[in-house]
């Protein structure tokens, strides 16, 4: 005879087997050191100083 299997608690493991799959996938993903994202910050920050040296001056008046 075959053994009786629990089909709700059979779906309830599934579903907690894909849940800690797609857990793990968004802690690689998403998941960074608080080095790592004061490294970003300063790299953006770095990024807005250098455009904004950049930028030309509208305010002066012209020349002409």
């Amino acid at each position: 005879m075959a053994d009786l299997v629990n089909l709700n608690r059979f779906r309830k493991q599934k579903a907690r087997a894909e849940k800690e799959a797609e857990a793990a996938e968004n802690r690689v993903r998403f998941g960074r050191t608080k080095a790592e994202k004061k490294a970003e910050a300063q790299e953006t920050a770095r990024k807005a100083r250098l455009l904004e040296g950049h930028r030309r001056a509208e305010d002066e008046p012209d020349a002409s």
